[in-house]
């Protein structure tokens, strides 16, 4: 095992490490590294696991993209059935042209 005390860091050759990579397993200084979901990681290792989580989404981005088909397709089902259940209320007497001259709004 090396010890840490007599590493620098593997992008500043004159500053001291200060924790190790455990992904890529080199020392590197405190502007070096991260911390990352509990772990200290550096830059290079950060950037490869994030392009790992990206692949892994877009590997069922088309289920994603399904579901929001078929969800717009059911709202717009759903809009359109009421909107003509709403159509069907409306009495024949106002289509035949008869229902402005019963006096409807006289009341009874």
């Amino acid at each position: 095992m090396q010890d840490i005390t007599k590493q620098r860091c593997h992008n500043h050759l004159l500053r001291e490490a200060v924790a190790r990579c455990p992904g890529c397993g080199h020392f590197f200084c405190r502007e070096c590294i991260t911390e990352h979901e509990d772990k200290v990681l550096c830059a290079a290792c950060l950037s490869q696991g994030s392009h790992a989580v990206e692949e892994k989404l877009q590997r069922f981005q088309w289920i994603f993209r399904l579901g929001h088909f078929f969800l717009g397709i059911l709202i717009a089902y759903i809009v359109f059935f009421y909107l003509a259940q709403m159509l069907l209320l409306i009495p024949t007497s106002f289509h035949e042209g008869t229902f402005w001259q019963t006096g409807w709004w006289k009341g009874p």
